[in-house]
Formats: structure tokens, C-alpha cells, sequence
């Protein structure tokens, strides 16, 4: 065992000092793709300039699946499980933040540029030190698109001319089974309000359906006639309120939040609004809860548009699975992460209301999504900015890259041993069949 992890530290050390060597230029495109984001399923050039430092790297690259997706893959050319190392291409709207692109409000307030920084200095680390020859299996290095669930209309469009199925990044990459091969999968998530180098375990989070309301009422003059009209932007605020008023009988451990934006509220003051439209998400910690939920908030919805008259739509759209880390995977970054973090600031923030589409993922394989320091102000808002490129891109790249090294070395002894006691939750084909039952869903 001495033996073997004396080799590893070699190897290590090989990564680390290649990756080094390339830091500036990890930071220069961090901060480049930080000046031009770009929303999910349109990350075009992003996606370019994340396959021109793959190719680089000496590295075959594949693209243009699920419309921007970007692969490249290193071979030990010996037998062993596929790891996929991701990072996702896409951003937020945020019109407030300094470099939002000022027609779109695309801005990477959500610190996806720095995921990206990180996977390349992952694949830097692997590729560029040439301790491939010393691990066994496949590395492929991933640009996700889409895992931001906004635009919904707009993706919606996309499904209906036939661009994509899903409408989130990751279950499209799923369905085209593009990780059919892939045995374990990781990427790490920057931190709100952590600017020194640092560990968030990020285990848990929530999932979430998606849903879309429509209120359909009939429009009459808003002054002289108003009785001749069906008003639906009151049923819309007669559904809210019974949205709201459900809220006081969700359980604290379920970790329930249903929040919703008014998309049209009508097209003219002095017409009464008949067409009025609504985005939702019902999010919580099991299936089973969210499933529950989203059928009361649907209930709620409903009665909106019955108090007034209006006919109300509402459509249920696959979003997130929760995130369910597998522990020795976690285990094993954490470790790596030793030698640059503190032990002060190592933290466990407990389960995260939030969501992401690697929660999808996790149902069908190993996969973890910690969360990294090196970025100051809350994510998705104006001043979540990056404020240590090292702490950000440069550590958990080093520990991502140890973390591969670890799984793969010894004919991939580690990585065996973590898939033979691994059980999944869902088999590919069951996850695509729950997924497509949402669009079915009354």
C-alpha cells in the first residue's frame, strides 16, 4: 500500500506542477468566457473556445450534441471504468452584473465559468504531466450545456422543432447516451460568499418539476365594459394566493420551495388581460414529495382560474432529480483536497435547497458536485463575483485531477472497489420513463 501511494504522490505531483505551469492561461479563459456568457442550449462560443483548449491539449474532441455539447477524451489504452470530469457551459440572466451581455442579461453569476477552468486544469493535469500510461481507463472531459432551467418558453421551442427532448442539459446528454459508457462522473459547484480556497460537502440538494400556467379569459374594454370581460390576471392572483396559502403546511424536513414569475400579465392596461402566463418550479428533497406537492400547487393554480371563470392550462415539464453524492467518492476529493484547503475551512452546509441536473446523474451512477471557494457575493445575483482565480480554477483542479489518479491507478483499484458496492437508484431506461411521464402528467 506504501508502494502504491508513494507512486501516486509522484503522479500527483507531475499534474500538479502541469498544471501549474498553465495557470495564466486557465485564468485568462476563465475570465474571458466570464465577459461573454451565454444562455443554456446557445453557448455556441463557449463551446468553441472550450474545444480549442481541449485540442490543444492534444486531445480528439466531439461536438455539437444536445446542439452545443463539447467531449474530448484521454485513453490509457489500458482496460479500466470511464470517469467523466464536467463542466457546464452555460449562464444566468442577471442584467445588474457588470459583464452581463447587455441585449440577453446573460451573465455567469452562477460561477459556471469557473467549472469550466476547472475541467480543463483537470484535464491539463492528466493530459499535459503524461501519467496517463500509469492509470487504467477512460477520462473524458465534458461541456455540458443547458443546466440553468430558465427560458422555458424558448426551450420549448427548441423540443417542438425538434432540437432537443428535455429541456435541461444533462437529461438530454442522458437520453443520447452520451453517459452509456461513463462509470462515475464529477464536477465541483463554486460557493456563494467563499473567497479563500475551500471545501462545501454539497452530498443533498433538492429536485424540482418544472410547470407552466396559462390563464385564458376574454379581453372587453378594461373601463367601460369590464363586465363583458373574463379577467385573467386575476385568476392568476387568485391562483398565487392559493399557492401561498398552501405554504404553511410544508414540512420543514421535506425542504419544499414552489416559487413562480408572471411571464405575460396582459397586453394592454385598457383591455381586460386575457392571456396571462406564469413559470413554476415545486422542488423538495424526495420524488415522492415533489410529486405530492405539484399536484396540490396544481390544485391551487386551478382554483384560480374557476373563482373567475377563465380556463387555466397547466403543464408539467421534467426538471431536476435531487442530488444523491455517493460517499466514497466524496470521501476521496475530500482527502485530495487536504494539502490545499484549511482545515477551517472545510464545511458541511448541510442539504441544498437549491438544484442541479448532476442530481440527475447521481440517480444512474457514482457522482459528486462539492461546492469550491474563490468566489465572494451570492450566486445568481449581481455581485457573485470571482475573487482568487487559484482558489477557484487551480485547487479543485489539483484535487480533481489527484482525485482520477487515485481512482485509476493500480488498474484502477480504487475505482472497482467504489463500483462493486455502488447501487444506483434508477436504471437509465427507468429515469428516461419517469422523466417523459412529467410530459404526460394531469
Amino acid at each position: 500500500m506504501a508502494d502504491i501511494q508513494d507512486r501516486n504522490g509522484n503522479l500527483k505531483a507531475r499534474a500538479f506542477e502541469a498544471i501549474d505551469k498553465r495557470a495564466d492561461d486557465l485564468e485568462r479563459f476563465v475570465r474571458d468566457i466570464g465577459k461573454h456568457a451565454e444562455v443554456g442550449f446557445f453557448e455556441t462560443r463557449t463551446a468553441a473556445e472550450v474545444v480549442k483548449f481541449l485540442r490543444g491539449l492534444n486531445l480528439p474532441v466531439e461536438e455539437g450534441f444536445a446542439l452545443t455539447g463539447v467531449e474530448a477524451l484521454l485513453d490509457t489504452r489500458k482496460a479500466g471504468p470511464k470517469v467523466a470530469v464536467l463542466g457546464e457551459l452555460d449562464s444566468v440572466v442577471c442584467f445588474d452584473a457588470p459583464d452581463a451581455n447587455p441585449e440577453t442579461g446573460a451573465a455567469h453569476q452562477c460561477g459556471h465559468h469557473v467549472q469550466l477552468g476547472v475541467m480543463l486544469a483537470t484535464a491539463v493535469g492528466l493530459a499535459s504531466s503524461g501519467v496517463a500510461p500509469e492509470l487504467a481507463g477512460k477520462v473524458v472531459f465534458m461541456g455540458v450545456p443547458a443546466e440553468e432551467y430558465i427560458q422555458i418558453e424558448r426551450r420549448l421551442k427548441l423540443k417542438e422543432d425538434g432540437k432537443i427532448h428535455f429541456i435541461g442539459g444533462k437529461a438530454e446528454l442522458i437520453r443520447l447516451g452520451r453517459f452509456d459508457d461513463v462509470d462515475m462522473t464529477m464536477m465541483i459547484h463554486a460557493s456563494s460568499n467563499r473567497p479563500k480556497p475551500s471545501v462545501d460537502l454539497g452530498k443533498t440538494s433538492n429536485g424540482f418539476v418544472g410547470l407552466t400556467v396559462r390563464y385564458i379569459g376574454r379581453q372587453a374594454h378594461a373601463a367601460a365594459s369590464p363586465d363583458q370581460g373574463i379577467n385573467a390576471l386575476n385568476a392568476a392572483v387568485l391562483g398565487i394566493s392559493a399557492v401561498n396559502a398552501l405554504r404553511e403546511t410544508f414540512r420543514d424536513a421535506d425542504h419544499v420551495r414552489v416559487h413562480f414569475i408572471i411571464t405575460k400579465g396582459g397586453d394592454l392596461v385598457n383591455c381586460v388581460p386575457d392571456d396571462v402566463r406564469l413559470e413554476a418550479y415545486v422542488r423538495a428533497s424526495s420524488v415522492p414529495v415533489i410529486e405530492e406537492t405539484l399536484a396540490r400547487v396544481v390544485r391551487a393554480f386551478r382554483a384560480g382560474g374557476d373563482a373567475v371563470g377563465a380556463k387555466t392550462e397547466c403543464k408539467v415539464l421534467p426538471g431536476m432529480f435531487p442530488l444523491a453524492g455517493c460517499p466514497d467518492l466524496y470521501e476521496l476529493f475530500y482527502k485530495n483536497s487536504g494539502p490545499f484547503v484549511a482545515k477551517e475551512d472545510f464545511f458541511d452546509g448541510g442539504h441544498m435547497s437549491g438544484s442541479t441536473d448532476m442530481g440527475d446523474i447521481s440517480q444512474i451512477m457514482p457522482a459528486i458536485h462539492p461546492l469550491t471557494g474563490g468566489m465572494d457575493g451570492v450566486l445568481h445575483a449581481a455581485e457573485a463575483r470571482v475573487t482568487d482565480y487559484d482558489a477557484a480554477v487551480v485547487v479543485p483542479g489539483k484535487a480533481m485531477a489527484a482525485t482520477v489518479i487515485d481512482l485509476l491507478s493500480d488498474g484502477a483499484a480504487t475505482a472497482k472497489k467504489i463500483l462493486s458496492t455502488f447501487k444506483p437508484n434508477l436504471t437509465r431506461e427507468e429515469y428516461l420513463k419517469k422523466l417523459n411521464a412529467y410530459f404526460d402528467y394531469h
